[in-house]
């Protein structure tokens, strides 16, 4: 990291977005050739499915992310303990993994009815869900090693083991549904094979001399394991936010629309969800920069990469939301194979109020990876919180109630809004006590 803070901002961030695009086109395949094969009732079913593999994400997430967080600020400040984070973190991941292996097998049923599936999408929404819980390890031990080897200097392996495991999944996707005609389950079967393939490129990794991160045998330790937790709790979150609004929205829908209305929730669903990847590889790819000038104490460092990363992420949103306004119709025919007018009509409107949100969402998924590279864990978690839980669920009832479907897309656009609104006024009263203990 001897480079300029700029050149190490580009470096870092550039190859993390792409990796991260790459990995989100897990779920946009499997949308596009289930829409395809399965028309509205599979789409609607795989929508019903997608909050559990956030779940899933935002676990691998929050272990990896946490662990490569505590070991880089442990390495440059050459601590003995860096050698035992990753060790841990594993020993975590592949622990929580075969819980929920467990509960793939014998409670797939009642999840999937509990996420709002009926007698038409049942069957489909349960061979999914059963499917991708039982790979839960390989997508939580991936994020582990792609956050490690990342920040073990070598963030070009972690974007191109991202990308190669996308890309496997897109062409197994079309073979498993096409070809062998193995429908929801091999479109799940695909999505579950790619972390396998994207975790065999990362293990070139280890094969390199300088390579600072090791498998040790080493006891399982409460404090890392906290300070893992904690660190890593707000990228969580996040993740969870995600699968807590889908699962609201869904609800919602549901009982406003019906199967179509979440199947064109789908839609603009899995288009967010792309920009959500960018957001986070921007926020993901800035962590390692920032956690090791926090480290190192090189504040003036850090603040320019915390404003690089700010205005990058205003730069992505204006960007994907003129491109979103202009092939708005493209988008949508992609994943409507059936040519539903209802659908189609539903989604454009989502699209165009849905997608204001990520001018304000950026922003807030930046603060929160700065707060908590920066080991600010209770604002970073505050903000998570506030985003996913504790604003967006009422928020959506209470608009649905009063203006109905334009209320529901409107809802993630006010929540965000709010966020934002809170982070300013944080920063400033934080700015003006950072002000007056000078003087």
């Amino acid at each position: 990291m001897k480079h300029s803070v700029l050149k190490n901002f580009i470096k870092y961030t550039s190859v993390n977005i792409l990796g991260m695009i790459g990995l989100s086109l897990y779920i946009l395949a499997d949308t596009y050739f289930v829409s395809k094969a399965l028309g509205s009732i599979g789409i609607a079913s795989l929508n019903l499915s997608i909050s559990i593999y956030s779940i899933i994400h935002g676990l691998g997430l929050m272990i990896g992310i946490g662990g490569a967080t505590k070991f880089i600020i442990l390495k440059v400040q050459k601590n003995e303990n860096a050698t035992r984070v990753f060790s841990t973190s594993l020993k975590i991941g592949l622990a929580i993994g075969t819980l929920l292996i467990l509960i793939g097998i014998f409670g797939s049923k009642r999840l999937a009815m509990s996420l709002g599936a009926d007698s038409l999408t049942l069957p489909l929404t349960q061979t999914y869900l059963t499917t991708i819980l039982i790979f839960a390890p390989f997508f939580i031990v991936n994020n582990i090693l792609l956050a490690f080897v990342r920040n073990d200097n070598n963030p070009n392996l972690s974007m191109i083991a991202m990308l190669v495991g996308s890309f496997s999944n897109i062409i197994l996707d079309y073979v498993f549904i096409f070809p062998l005609n193995m429908g929801i389950f091999g479109a799940a079967f695909a999505t579950g094979l790619a972390p396998i393939i994207s975790i065999l490129v990362l293990m070139v990794h280890f094969a390199h001399k300088n390579h600072t991160i090791k498998l040790i045998r080493n006891k399982f330790e409460l404090h890392l394991v906290y300070d893992i937790f904690s660190l890593g709790l707000s990228s969580f979150i996040i993740e969870v936010s995600s699968a807590v609004a889908l699962i609201t929205f869904n609800i919602v829908i549901l009982r406003l629309e019906g199967n179509d209305g979440v199947a064109a929730y789908a839609i603009v669903a899995n288009l967010a969800l792309v920009v959500i990847a960018i957001f986070t590889g921007l926020a993901q790819g800035a962590q390692p920069l920032i956690s090791n000038y926090f480290g190192l104490k090189e504040l003036d460092k850090l603040k320019k990469t915390r404003k690089y990363a700010l205005v990058t992420a205003f730069v992505i949103a204006f960007v994907i939301y003129t491109v979103t306004m202009v092939f708005s119709e493209s988008f949508i025919q992609i994943f409507n194979s059936e040519n539903n007018s209802h659908v189609a009509q539903m989604a454009d409107i989502g699209l165009k109020f849905y997608f204001l949100g990520f001018f304000f969402a950026g922003i807030n998924i930046v603060t929160t990876m700065v707060l908590s590279a920066t080991e600010n864990i209770r604002e970073a978690l505050s903000i998570s919180l506030l985003r996913g839980l504790i604003l967006i669920v009422p928020i959506v009832l209470v608009a649905s109630y009063f203006w109905t479907m334009t209320g529901v897309w409107f809802a993630f656009v006010l929540t965000e809004l709010i966020v934002t609104g809170i982070v300013i006024y944080l920063d400033r009263l934080k700015n003006k006590s950072t002000v007056n203990q000078k003087n």
